[in-house]
């Protein structure tokens, strides 16, 4: 059976993300310029410290979500029940790529069906993009179908405008996908999260999003991957300028969290998330849960599942530690420590 254009991108995409070659290479997320306040007297019971909370209405290990980056290829459905085999394990949640060849080909439907299969109860988020949720006609069909497939507690819409714009079969049409946003969260019980690729959701852009009903915002600032390199890469272009496009992952947190004090809504980070440290200046800086793809992907494809688990439970001793040289004994007290900007120390 021929391939569709579609897998065959999807190909592409797992090929160059196993590479360093689509990271950022100038800009950082960010999290570099701030510092944790010690506190030198901390009675925190190191042993106790709560490093769960709850997302979608589930109780959550860690705030940490696999960010799946694929899909409706036979190599992603291995990477898939491996990366939801991981999510068990740890009971975080765990999202799937871009269901949009689940619309095009049924036989695609087993690379997504094996994420909840093989994730237990842990919350699993289902994806589509923003391109097809601005032309299609019969939107509200399409994300039911797609929520039932993966049995999906959310359904990410993903926006990449500048994806689009450099991708050679690329669709940078978005007219309409406010409305039809609002129309989906409307219709729809199952919540609704929007994230970027990798350039950042700024604080406008995330305000007329929650006024349109969305209930989660992933930032997915600048800092990791650059799926412009990737799409440059692929037409074998260089453009340096739009390759290092974005608003860094730390400033989209900071911005959009003032968003808190009149919409209630989940705040994810992701964008360059590779290391405990990261994960916990992102959620003193506001976030709710973080979020990791590339670095995951990677690491799954050259070792086993064991080594996953371990690497992230890994990012959480350090996590832990940050707790409890901070003086708090769990998320939510950890969440209101704040930050210390390196400027401000000297």
């Amino acid at each position: 059976m021929q391939e569709s254009n579609t897998s065959k991108r999807k190909k592409d995409h797992i090929e160059l993300c196993l590479s360093d070659n689509v990271a950022f290479k100038t800009k950082t997320n960010g999290f570099e310029n701030y510092e944790f306040e010690h506190f030198a007297i901390t009675e925190v019971e190191f042993d106790k410290i709560d490093l769960s909370t709850v997302f979608l209405k589930k109780k959550i290990n860690y705030p940490f979500l696999i960010s799946c980056m694929t899909g409706g290829t036979e190599e992603a459905e291995n990477i898939n029940e491996k990366l939801a085999v991981v999510a068990n394990e740890l009971q975080i949640p765990i999202g799937v790529g871009s269901q949009r060849q689940a619309l095009e080909d049924k036989k695609y439907h087993s690379s997504y069906r094996v994420v909840r299969k093989n994730a237990g109860k842990v919350p699993v988020l289902g994806n589509i993009g923003a391109a097809q949720v601005a032309k299609s006609k019969k939107i509200i069909d399409d994300i039911r179908l797609l929520i039932d497939l993966v049995e999906a507690d959310a359904m990410v819409i993903h926006v990449n405008p500048l994806q689009e714009l450099l991708q050679a079969e690329g669709e940078p049409e978005f007219k309409g996908l406010v409305k039809n946003i609002e129309k989906i969260c409307s219709k729809i019980k199952t919540p609704m999260i929007v994230k970027e690729v990798g350039s950042g959701i700024s604080k406008k852009a995330a305000k007329r999003l929650l006024e349109a009903g969305v209930k989660g915002i992933d930032v997915s600032g600048a800092g990791g991957t650059s799926w412009a390199a990737v799409e440059l890469i692929r037409s074998n272009k260089a453009d340096s300028y739009f390759q290092e496009w974005g608003l860094s992952t730390s400033y989209c947190v900071r911005k959009v969290k003032e968003l808190k004090k009149d919409f209630n809504f989940t705040l994810i980070s992701s964008g360059g998330i590779s290391n405990g440290v990261d994960i916990a200046k992102s959620i003193a800086l506001g976030a709710d849960v973080t979020a990791s793809a590339r670095i995951i992907l990677q690491e799954v494809m050259k070792n086993d599942i064991n080594y996953v688990v371990h690497l992230i439970q890994s990012w959480f001793l350090t996590v832990r530690r940050i707790l409890y040289l901070t003086g708090c004994k769990d998320i939510n007290n950890f969440k209101k420590v704040g930050l210390i900007r390196k400027e401000e120390m000297y």
